[in-house]
């Protein structure tokens, strides 16, 4: 697992106490972190994003953008695939279509400042983003998209955060009321999670545990929308969420969610998405790592509340944790 060292999460820890972080009260859960986001449910309203920009101050670091291909510095533009669900990682502040707010949102921006380029940003759903990269659709794309074995065979992957799979349940349930360390504890259980993602694909593929253990299955719905999760769990039709741990953590901070995070299950390093032996790597991770180094980094996971999961390097396709 790689967790970020003790120095940047204490340094980054002491400015999240000092920053003054407004509550957004969402009704979704976001599915992206480690698989795609969805719109949230009709009626859910999200709050506006916080007013601090971090971004604005980037300029263009040319050691960093001498990376990029000729092709790419002269054109000045790439195309980003962008999964945009719900906070913290991407979102709609307010209700409105545009412009989009959130972790990623900041992130993809500052490197792409950084590189000296501009975005051109095209909303789409987790599913059709890793595709299109392969068909070059998009040049690089962002989802909150975990790092894992089956991924790297296809795409190359750029690290900027540490997410990856926790538990949530509605406040007040009885079933289950602690961490969740093993799948067995979901025995006779409904689970729901998000189409595509790897929450489905582990919950899937471990399916087994429940009759080996001599108890009966787990049920798994999965739900192509971030809003129908939690509409799902408030009314009963599922016992348990299964989605990122910063979205799930920050989603129990709202009351009107009523959602209780029960802790984090298992760690991913989360990435900028690229096709197969995409040239682009490099530039990004020097350029991801040139805002770790001025400071940049801090300012934006301290503006979003995702502190914990600071990386003090990115790394290029990094082995998935197990």
């Amino acid at each position: 697992m790689n967790l970020p060292g003790n120095g940047i999460r204490t340094r980054l820890r002491t400015s999240l106490v000092l920053a003054l972080l407004p509550v957004l009260p969402l009704l979704s859960l976001t599915a992206c972190g480690s698989g795609g986001a969805a719109p949230a449910a009709a009626g859910a309203r999200a709050a506006s994003a916080p007013a601090d920009d971090p971004v604005a101050g980037v300029r263009t670091a040319e050691p960093v953008a001498a990376l990029l291909p000729a092709d790419v510095r002269k054109a000045g533009t790439l195309r980003i695939g962008s999964s945009v669900g719900s906070p913290p990682a991407a979102y709609y502040p307010n209700g409105q279509d545009k412009p989009p707010a959130g972790q990623d949102i900041d992130i993809a921006e500052a490197v792409a400042k950084v590189l000296g380029l501009r975005l051109e940003r095209q909303d789409a759903s987790f599913e059709t983003i890793l595709p299109a990269l392969g068909s070059g659709k998009y040049d690089v794309g962002t989802g909150n998209f975990g790092v894992t074995a089956e991924r790297l065979k296809t795409i190359d992957f750029v690290t900027y955060i540490n997410d990856g799979q926790g538990f949530a349940v509605k406040t007040g349930s009885t079933k289950l009321t602690g961490k969740i360390t093993d799948l067995t504890q979901l025995c006779g259980l409904t689970v729901g999670t998000g189409a595509g993602t790897t929450f489905e694909k582990t919950l899937t593929a471990q399916k087994g545990v429940c009759a080996a253990a001599g108890k009966k299955p787990y049920e798994v719905k999965v739900f192509s929308e971030t809003g129908a999760v939690t509409t799902a769990l408030q009314q009963g039709r599922i016992d348990v969420v299964m989605s990122t741990i910063n979205g799930l953590r920050h989603q129990a901070a709202q009351p009107a969610a009523q959602a209780t995070f029960l802790g984090e299950y298992h760690r991913l390093d989360v990435g900028f998405a690229f096709r197969k032996d995409s040239p682009l790597t490099p530039a990004f991770q020097a350029a991801v790592n040139q805002l770790i180094e001025d400071g940049t980094y801090a300012r934006i996971l301290q503006k979003w509340g995702t502190t914990d999961s600071a990386i003090e390097r990115s790394q290029i396709n990094p082995a998935e944790h197990t």
